[in-house]
């Protein structure tokens, strides 16, 4: 608190807050809002192809158990004889581990930079961006950290289908993990919150790259929306195809392959 002249307290005036200090360059770019903010966007960009790239590829399922097993390996495969099995695969994990704790650190700090400034917007929202995705992201961030790490417990490393999971096998494993309600729900539930992330996600980082004018919003919007609705359909479509049975076990061989020692692909 600062002090007046009679030797009162003055509750006008804010205290000061210390400023950490100033990292070289690039790492001072990171430490302003800005830096934070395209962080978020290219991190986002490359996130939302994954997304993307990933449902396209579970599309494989319904071609059968064989070609979804030979999609599998072909991942495992990337890069042929010219470096070793799943190397690639495994930089691909790694660069996707560093892109979502870029985002989510961003995130957190940018939240932890707006609860500091304790300011309100300057202007009116655009509520045209602002609904009820932007209201949201809090929650749907989360449950989509949440949802990431049950998938992987789920069909990556078996947690959940104990005896039930077969390693490399990716039909029968999602047709087994799916088949229970239960988690059908999860999955119908999480993709859903993915879905209004996407959106959102989508939506603002055109204008974090300077990409912010009223002649393209519409096209911003369209852009948002088809993205994320394109996304929830295919995603959606797994558990409800498993649960009215189109995806099933009856009737089918296991693909040929070395599921022991294959890797989830998933």
């Amino acid at each position: 608190m600062a002090q007046t002249m009679s030797g009162g307290t003055d509750h006008s005036v804010p205290p000061i807050q210390s400023r950490s200090p100033e990292r070289p360059w690039p790492l001072n770019v990171y430490q302003t809002a800005v830096g934070k903010k395209w962080v978020m966007a290219v991190t986002g960009i490359g996130l939302l192809g994954f997304v993307v790239v990933h449902m396209i590829g579970n599309l494989h399922i319904y071609e059968g158990p064989v070609q979804i097993h030979e999609y599998a390996e072909a991942l495992r495969d990337l890069g042929g004889h010219l470096v070793p099995r799943t190397l690639l695969l495994w930089v691909l994990r790694i660069g996707l581990i560093v892109m979502f704790g870029g985002h989510i650190h961003a995130a957190w700090s940018l939240s932890r930079l707006n609860q500091k400034a304790n300011q309100r917007y300057a202007s009116p929202r655009d509520y045209i961006a602002a609904n009820f995705a932007s209201r949201t992201m809090r929650w749907t961030g989360p449950i989509v950290l949440l949802y990431i790490l049950f998938h992987l417990a789920d069909l990556t490393w078996g947690t959940w289908l104990g005896d039930d999971y077969v390693r490399g096998d990716v039909y029968h494993n999602v047709a087994e993990s799916m088949s229970s309600l239960p988690v059908a729900l999860i999955y119908i539930v999480a993709n859903v919150a993915l879905a209004v992330h996407i959106f959102h996600g989508a939506w603002s980082m055109f204008q974090t790259l300077g990409i912010n004018n009223p002649r393209y919003n519409a096209a911003r919007r369209h852009f948002a929306t088809g993205l994320a609705g394109l996304i929830l359909i295919g995603n959606l479509s797994f558990p409800i195809a498993v649960q009215t049975g189109l995806i099933n076990e009856d009737n089918r061989s296991v693909p040929v392959g070395d599921f022991e020692h294959a890797e989830e692909a998933n």
